[in-house]
């Protein structure tokens, strides 16, 4: 059974410069390694409706799901937040009836939207820790030599451009752009990378 790393919303930001692009911060619990999560506006409407306890006139989606599931008697578990290859969040929603346990594949954003509103604990693995957290604390970070074809550099990614990027090149240069908290670069490459991934 993997480690898992337990983490605690702590707020939401918004871009500045891109309309409509968020990022979800998440920090591992007893200290201070964070993680960006780059969202769009109704996930983070639905995330701060709960953190801010706005009613609104009707139940939201995510209102609706929890009533579902208090209805059929299932519980949420845990979340388990995970990263696929191309650098985009993914997550596992572990649900249980009290004899067994389900394990139900969703996007991270809606499953934190979920885990908020039944107070259920967010996790995440060692990987996703090593790999896509940054401490702000922290002055200088070490550079740890890639095994691998080293990162592109976020500028070097503007005057190719984007499109001249393949899949790995855009996960990386998203991982670099998040550790320097540029958070509006790591959105446009998400915008990029999910653009492929709808396109096929």
């Amino acid at each position: 059974m993997e480690d898992k790393y337990r983490l605690e919303l702590i707020g939401i930001t918004y871009n500045q410069i891109e309309s409509g692009v968020y990022a979800l911060i998440l920090q591992q619990v007893g200290t201070s390694r964070r993680i960006p999560i780059i969202i769009g506006f109704p996930e983070a409407q639905a995330i701060e409706c709960k953190l801010q306890e706005i009613k609104t006139p009707r139940p939201l989606t995510h209102d609706i799901m929890v009533t579902t599931l208090q209805e059929f008697g299932i519980n949420l578990k845990y979340v388990m937040i995970r990263r696929l290859d191309t650098g985009v969040f993914t997550a596992d929603l572990v649900l249980t009836d009290g004899i067994s346990e389900h394990i139900i594949d969703t996007r991270s954003s809606d499953a934190i939207a979920l885990a908020i509103r039944c107070e259920a604990p967010i996790y995440t693995t060692e990987d996703v820790i090593r790999e896509a957290s940054f401490d702000p604390s922290e002055k200088k970070r070490k550079v740890v030599p890639p095994v691998k074809p080293p990162v592109i550099d976020v500028k070097v990614a503007e005057s190719k451009g984007l499109e001249a990027m393949s899949l790995e090149q855009l996960a990386k240069a998203m991982e670099k752009a998040s550790m320097k908290e540029d958070y509006e670069e790591a959105a446009r490459i998400q915008a990029e990378i999910k653009k492929r991934q709808e396109n096929g």
